[in-house]
């Protein structure tokens, strides 16, 4: 993916970003997820190239727009591209962190196509590539992970999306004698930040958006690290789609190369708030500041960008 055409998509994410962040705090989750939505795909229509939604806010008849199987752009190279506009909409709406907009992009046929569905999902860091397994029990990978990483097994730390489904998996990681550290939304965030020093995520487990597994995967692809996957289907109809697009074992684990299938990927994500990762966006002076995370695969770099737009008469500041 040449430079120009990330910094084109990174442009994309920034403007979603600033769109949803009006809604920060608000309370009002579905007005922010909407301001996301609508300025992406506003932006994508822009660009002089050829997208496909692979993965995006649902099905043709459940959403108006970057549904599943949308054609984007004013026609040109062809990519597919994976979005969730916003990453984490009840952390926008109550001002938590790590709210992102998130986009993941690769050339045709690379991401995954397959229904909105989910996932079960299993990430970790460099150390425990080929150590983890989605079918092991939580005590062997809480295992493995402290092994890896030479920690005792006091000190491994579990990311779990919080939900009333993961009873058992808390369970059983605090059985093993783990801590788990309990998310309200945004697993994107979760799995990636087990492959980067110091957010004190050390494993991910659970269950969550397919979307979002693509969109994990992605990023980890460019900074090493280890990601399994299974769909999860919630419907007879979401197993029938899958047969149609997918085109992978719909009942097998999704190891990084069946969900992205080429290392000329990217995966790209703005902050909507403050978080872990980047800073979410702040207006000063007349300028509108953003900061960015861009995952390159095809040449294993992370660049952190911080764009400031200063509009007619802002005022940019070093400091």
């Amino acid at each position: 993916m040449q430079p120009a055409r990330i910094m084109e998509i990174l442009n994309v994410a920034e403007i979603a970003a600033i769109a949803c962040a009006d809604w920060s705090g608000k309370g009002d989750k579905v007005a922010a997820d909407q301001a996301a939505t609508t300025a992406m795909r506003n932006a994508f229509n822009d660009i002089e190239f050829s997208g496909r939604i692979v993965i995006g806010e649902g099905e043709r008849d459940e959403a108006p727009m970057l549904y599943i199987g949308e054609e984007l752009g004013r026609g040109g190279e062809e990519i597919d591209i994976a979005v969730d506009p916003l990453e984490g909409t009840n952390l926008c709406a109550y001002n938590k962190p790590n709210a992102l907009t998130t986009i993941a992009i690769a050339p045709k046929g690379a991401l995954l196509f397959a229904p909105d569905t989910y996932m079960q999902k299993i990430a970790a860091g460099p150390a425990c590539v080929g150590k983890v397994h989605i079918d092991n029990t939580p005590e062997e990978n809480v295992r493995a992970v402290a092994e890896a990483l030479g920690k005792d097994v006091s000190d491994v730390n579990v990311c779990i999306l919080d939900r009333d489904r993961h009873k058992d998996l808390i369970q059983g990681v605090r059985d093993a004698g783990a801590r788990v550290r309990l998310i309200d939304d945004g697993d994107v965030f979760g799995a990636i930040a087990t492959a980067v020093p110091g957010t004190g995520i050390d494993l991910y487990m659970g269950s969550g958006g397919a979307p979002e597994g693509v969109l994990a995967c992605t990023g980890l692809k460019a900074i090493g690290g280890t990601f399994m996957g299974r769909f999860r289907f919630r419907s007879d109809d979401e197993r029938a789609r899958a047969e149609k697009t997918a085109e992978v074992d719909l009942d097998g684990v999704l190891t990084m190369d069946m969900l992205v299938r080429s290392d000329d990927a990217a995966f790209l994500a703005c902050g909507v708030t403050d978080g872990e990762m980047v800073s979410g966006v702040s207006k000063a002076d007349g300028c509108v500041t953003t900061e960015s995370v861009v995952m390159n695969a095809a040449d294993k770099t992370v660049r952190f960008i911080k764009t400031c737009r200063r509009g007619e008469n802002g005022v940019v500041r070093f400091h």
